[in-house]
C-alpha cells in the first residue's frame, strides 16, 4: 500500500489492488459455478440437489467469512498507522477464531441438517444429493476458514496478486476433480452432484497449503514471521475481530441467506423450477463477483487511508469504486440481455429448464444494477469500520422489505416464482439507497475531524 496524491494515481493504484481480487473472486466462485454447471449436465436432479446444498452452504460460508475478513481493515489500519509489530499476533488470533467457527458450523450441521432437508418438499433423490454434497464440503471447512484469515493478511498488505496466483493454481485442481468425480472418469465412480462437494473440499485444502507456503517463504510476508510464535488465545483480540466482523458477517449473511430462504420456499415448486431458479441465481452470483471485488478493494484502500487519517483521500477512493461498480453493472446487464439463451445453455440441455432459466435471467438484470452500487458502498463503510448500521440496514432491506414482498407476490398473485425475484430486487435497491445515505453521513463526520480544533485543557 502507498499514498496517492492525484485522481490518476488513485485510479491506477485502485486498479492495481482490484484486478487481482477480481480474478481471485471469479476463480473462487468458479468452484461453485462449475459444481452447479457440471452437475446440471448429469441430470436435473443433480442440479437441483447441488442447488439446495449450495443455498444452505453459501450463506453460512459468506457470513462467517465476512466475520473473519474483519482482519483485513484491522491489519490495514495497523499498517497505515505503521504499527507492524502487532500484525502477526492479529493473524494468529484470527486463525484460532476460524478454527472455533469451523467447529461450530460442523456441530450445527450434525444437529440440524437432516431436520431442515426433511422439512422441505423434495424428491428423495434430490434430498440425498443435497445432504451428501454438504457432508463432503464439511471436510474442507477448516482449511477454508483458516485460508480466509491468511488471505486477509496478504490483501491488507496490498499484495492482492498473491491471492490471485494462489487461487489460479487451485482452480485446475477443482475442475479436474469435478470432472473425474462427477462424471466417473479415470476409474472413479460417477458421484454426480456429490462428487462436486468432494472436489471442492480437496481444493480448499490445496488453497490453504499453498497460502502457508507463500506466507512462510515469500517476501514481504516472510518478514512478519507469522508462524514463528503461537501466543495463547486472547479473548480481547477475538472481541476486536468480532466487534467489526459480526456486524459485517451478519450483513453479508442477511443478503446471501435471503437467496437461500427463497430457494427453500421455492421447494413447493417442481424440480424443473428449482433447477432453473438456481441456475439463474448461480450466474447472477457469478457476475456479482465484479461489485464484490470492488467492495473488497475499497475496504483495503479506504481502510489504509482512514488509518493514516487522510479522510479526503478515503472519500475519493469511495466514489471512485462506486462509479466503477455502476459502469460494470451496466455492462453485465447488457450481457444478460443479449446472451440470455446462451447463458442458460451452459447449465442444461433440457428445453423446459432452459426456457425458465431465460425468463429468470431477465430479472437478474435488475439484480446487477442494485448490486453494482450496494456492494461497493458496503466495502467503503467497512473501510471506515462502520459496520453496525450496515447490518441493521441489511435486515431492514432484505428481511423486512424484500422477503415479505416476494412471498406476497409469489403467493397471492399470478407471478408465482417470479414474485420472489421481484421482492429480492426491491430489497437490493432499497439497501443501496440506505447505504449511500449512510456513507455520506460517515464521510461528513470524518471530514469534520479535520476542521474541528481540539479542545484545550485548562491548566491547573
Amino acid at each position: 500500500m502507498k499514498q496517492t496524491l492525484t485522481l490518476k494515481e488513485k485510479t491506477k493504484h485502485f486498479l492495481y489492488i482490484l484486478l487481482p481480487i477480481l480474478v481471485t473472486q471469479f476463480a473462487l466462485f468458479s468452484m461453485n459455478f462449475f459444481d452447479t454447471m457440471m452437475s446440471g449436465n448429469v441430470s436435473s436432479n443433480d442440479l437441483a440437489g447441488v442447488a439446495i446444498g449450495s443455498s444452505l452452504w453459501v450463506p453460512i460460508f459468506t457470513g462467517l467469512s465476512g466475520i473473519l475478513m474483519a482482519a483485513t481493515p484491522i491489519i490495514a489500519h495497523l499498517i497505515g498507522a505503521n504499527n507492524k509489530k502487532t500484525v502477526p499476533y492479529t493473524v494468529v488470533q484470527g486463525i484460532y477464531l476460524s478454527i472455533v467457527l469451523a467447529i461450530i458450523v460442523i456441530v450445527i450441521g450434525i444437529l440440524f441438517l437432516n431436520p431442515i432437508l426433511n422439512f422441505m418438499n423434495l424428491d428423495d433423490v434430490v434430498r440425498n444429493i443435497a445432504k451428501n454434497y454438504l457432508i463432503a464440503l464439511a471436510f474442507g471447512i477448516f482449511p477454508l476458514f483458516s485460508y480466509t484469515i491468511l488471505r486477509s493478511f496478504i490483501d491488507a498488505l496490498g499484495h492482492t496478486r498473491i491471492t490471485m496466483i494462489i487461487t489460479l493454481l487451485s482452480l485446475p485442481i477443482n475442475i479436474f476433480f469435478n470432472y473425474i468425480l462427477i462424471f466417473g472418469k479415470l476409474g472413479f465412480p460417477q458421484l454426480g452432484g456429490i462428487g462436486a462437494g468432494v472436489a471442492s473440499s480437496i481444493t480448499y485444502w490445496c488453497i490453504f497449503l499453498i497460502s502457508i507456503y507463500f506466507i512462510h517463504r515469500i517476501t514481504p510476508f516472510a518478514e512478519y514471521n507469522i508462524f514463528r510464535d503461537w501466543p495463547k488465545i486472547s479473548l480481547h483480540s477475538w472481541k476486536e475481530l468480532l466487534k467489526i466482523g459480526v456486524p459485517s458477517g451478519l450483513a453479508i449473511f442477511c443478503e446471501t441467506s435471503i437467496f437461500a430462504a427463497v430457494t427453500l420456499l421455492m421447494s413447493q415448486y417442481n424440480t424443473i423450477t428449482i433447477a432453473a431458479h438456481q441456475a439463474a441465481i448461480n450466474f447472477a452470483s457469478f457476475l456479482y463477483m465484479l461489485p464484490l471485488s470492488i467492495s473488497m478493494a475499497l475496504t483495503i484502500t479506504v481502510g489504509f487511508e482512514v488509518g493514516a487519517k487522510r479522510y479526503k483521500d478515503a472519500k475519493s477512493y469511495s466514489y471512485l469504486g462506486i462509479g466503477l461498480g455502476l459502469l460494470l453493472g451496466i455492462l453485465c446487464s447488457v450481457i444478460l440481455l443479449v446472451f440470455n439463451e446462451q447463458v442458460g445453455m451452459l447449465y442444461t440441455n433440457e428445453p423446459e429448464v432452459l426456457a425458465l432459466i431465460s425468463q429468470f435471467l431477465i430479472f437478474a438484470i435488475f439484480f446487477q444494477m442494485s448490486d453494482a452500487v450496494g456492494a461497493p458502498l458496503q466495502g467503503a463503510l467497512r473501510g471506515y469500520k462502520d459496520v453496525n448500521v450496515t447490518f441493521l440496514l441489511a435486515v431492514l432491506s432484505f428481511w423486512i422489505i424484500g422477503l415479505p414482498l416476494g412471498y406476497t407476490l409469489a403467493t397471492f398473485t399470478e407471478l408465482g416464482a417470479f414474485g420472489y425475484w421481484i421482492g429480492l430486487i426491491t430489497g437490493l435497491a432499497t439497501g443501496a439507497v440506505f447505504l449511500f445515505i449512510r456513507l455520506q453521513y460517515v464521510q461528513k463526520r470524518q471530514l469534520m475531524k479535520l476542521t474541528t480544533p481540539p479542545v484545550m485543557k485548562k491548566s491547573s
